[in-house]
């Protein structure tokens, strides 16, 4: 599927090397999905585990209203309009989940500990030799964010399916059936899966300023998850001298994408983009959206995918400018061709390279400009100065850093960032 997207954009790609890291890197990527055999079985006996548990709708409803009991807490939440029956319902799941898993890690000798969001830090994950999740994608981004050895293993179980895919967990009939993915990694039935993340440096005046954890505004007294790893893990820690510096690697790595816009949505972003060292390019847009191969199939993917009315009206047209005979009213024509455009801007997690998308792309006139930068493309490196007025640097959804005009951010993929897991062997 990759090879067919480079086919597609060969002409876009003019470096040869490229092309060719481009297609060594998706032989690892198939290879990193074969099946196992004992020729290639992989090590996995850990006497340590730290299983991270996530907040369940139902714990932050009682978080937010500590000072209500049970029969008042169900009155609120019926008045705003929430099932209070449904939370109790979807927090006891979770929670049957979690206990599993502890569980079963104990009956195979493995010394445990459970720990939510609050109690996620240096320290537990220094003493685990391996990481779990008990929650969904959002669970597994918040382990990831925290784990900088490249040789620290997370492994993530979706504790709800019935809500949500869990992409980034483990398939979802596992969470029904945990022992057995527990077993087949005891007895070595995966492989490592190493997913690539992107570093970013910020350099500018104000890339010290205290960044805005937002899925956590209104329990921002209660915890910020983020901020505890700037205080771990910061390359220069927070003095008056190092805050002089004028460039930052920052702590926290994205595992699914970057973006950069103004943070009111109605404004222009307005920037300027440099992809492996090329001149900077006058961009405006509604953003730019910078993701991994693993992000490829979340954000990104959505902004850039074909819908079926939109193929089925191109398709009329070439038909209509054209004369040839194309049945632009065969859905099943319709549905191969959105399918194969949108599976070709998927691409492998373990690939060096980033995706970049510029948003809504503005331009002075109605047609396209000369050397005008394409909308999408892959990169190794990628540069952006700010020409913003109010604008964030958002990692995974969630970690939003000040990025105003002057400032300028540098995204690389870099091996040893990479981020360890595995995939089950499947018959």
């Amino acid at each position: 599927m990759f090879l067919r997207h480079i086919s597609a954009n060969r002409s876009a790609i003019r470096n040869l090397s490229l092309i060719k890291h481009l297609e060594y890197n998706e032989k690892i990527y198939r290879n990193s999905f074969g099946s196992w055999s004992p020729a290639n079985a992989s090590s996995f006996s850990p006497k340590r585990a730290l299983v991270l548990t996530k907040l369940s709708r139902y714990e932050f409803e009682k978080l937010r209203h500590k000072n209500l009991d049970e029969a008042q807490l169900e009155n609120t939440l019926r008045k705003r309009g929430s099932d209070y029956n449904m939370l109790l319902y979807h927090h006891t799941l979770h929670k049957n989940c979690e206990a599993m898993v502890k569980n079963i890690l104990e009956k195979k000798n493995i010394e445990t500990k459970v720990v939510t969001r609050f109690d996620y830090n240096e320290a537990n994950i220094n003493w685990a030799e391996v990481i779990f999740t008990a929650g969904g994608d959002g669970t597994f981004l918040l382990g990831a964010s925290k784990i900088h050895d490249p040789m620290k293993t997370i492994i993530g179980f979706n504790s709800d399916p019935t809500r949500s895919e869990g992409y980034l967990c483990l398939p979802k009939k596992y969470s029904n059936n945990i022992e057995n993915a527990i077993d087949k990694l005891l007895q070595g039935k995966f492989r490592w899966l190493f997913r690539k993340r992107i570093r970013v440096t910020l350099i500018g005046d104000k890339i010290y300023d205290v960044p805005v954890e937002l899925h956590d505004q209104q329990l921002n007294q209660l915890e910020n998850r983020f901020l505890e790893i700037t205080e771990e893990r910061d390359e220069a820690p927070r003095s008056e001298e190092n805050t002089k510096s004028k460039r930052r690697v920052l702590p926290v790595k994205a595992l699914n994408e970057v973006f950069i816009g103004e943070a009111l949505s109605a404004r222009v972003s307005y920037y300027e983009l440099a992809v492996d060292g090329s001149e900077r390019t006058k961009v405006k847009s509604s953003g730019l959206c910078v993701s991994t191969g693993t992000g490829s199939t979340s954000w990104t993917f959505n902004i850039n995918k074909l819908t079926h009315q939109s193929v089925g009206d191109l398709m009329k047209l070439i038909q209509e400018e054209t004369r040839l005979p194309i049945d632009y009213k065969d859905q099943r024509l319709i549905d191969r061709i959105t399918a194969k455009f949108n599976d070709n801007l998927i691409f492998g997690p373990e690939i060096s390279l980033m995706g970049y998308t510029i948003r809504d792309s503005l331009s002075d006139g109605t047609l396209p400009v000369p050397g005008e930068r394409k909308p999408r493309g892959f990169a190794k490196q990628l540069e952006i100065r700010s020409r913003c007025f109010d604008a964030s640097l958002v990692i995974d959804g969630g970690l939003s850093y000040s990025f105003n005009d002057g400032t300028i951010a540098i995204l690389d993929i870099v091996d040893d960032d990479a981020l360890r897991t595995v995939v089950l062997n499947e018959p």
